[in-house]
């Protein structure tokens, strides 16, 4: 039996230093792609977030809802169980706008939980400006044909013009249908809460 050596070369000097500095600086790139990546397409948000919680004038609540005061209202604010009426204007951190309305009666209830959260923070004939991280907007379970990308942050201006509560509100609804009905002669529906 016999054995036959395989000459080795020596690695040139400084080779394995060039080699690990390689590797580093591959590995250093690759993650600032990643990083530069976020932050264009909106993937994780703790980066903008963290940027405009230093911006003059906003604060930023223990759940993570930012928020600006642009005129501040008086009285108090709405709970759970009322309806506002809201002027807003809803859009994502390019600027594009997703919704607006100028008179929108909205149960406080009924929405994203981090507008929910502000609009209960909220004095009447107060002007806000909002930044909802995805955790407390829709996430990634969007409604269907919403024109939101997944785990976007929601931006809005908000004038919160007045608010209710639910019944008061219910029972408004109930005596313009019945006036309408009566001016149209159809029989009046019935609105559920």
């Amino acid at each position: 039996m016999s054995i036959t050596a395989v000459p080795l070369h020596p690695v040139a000097k400084g080779s394995l230093t060039r080699l690990w500095l390689g590797v580093a600086a591959l590995a250093l790139g690759a993650g600032g792609l990643v990083w530069a990546g976020e932050r264009s397409a909106g993937g994780p948000t703790s980066s903008f977030m963290a940027e405009n919680a230093e911006q003059d004038g906003v604060i930023t609540t223990k759940s993570g809802l930012q928020y600006k005061v642009v005129r501040e209202g008086t009285g108090a604010s709405p709970t759970t169980t009322d309806v506002a009426l809201i002027g807003y204007r809803g859009s994502l951190v390019d600027g594009t706008v997703f919704d607006q309305n100028e008179h929108a009666p909205i149960p406080v209830d009924a929405v994203v939980p981090g507008f929910s959260e502000a609009l209960q923070l909220r004095k009447k004939g107060g002007e806000y400006k909002l930044w909802i991280p995805p955790e407390l907007g829709y996430g990634d379970k969007l409604p269907a044909g919403a024109p939101i990308p997944p785990n976007a942050v929601l931006i809005f201006d908000v004038k919160l013009l007045d608010f209710q509560s639910r019944e008061a509100f219910m029972q408004q609804m109930r005596q313009l249908q019945a006036e309408q009905a009566q001016h149209t002669g159809a029989a009046p529906q019935t609105a559920t809460p």
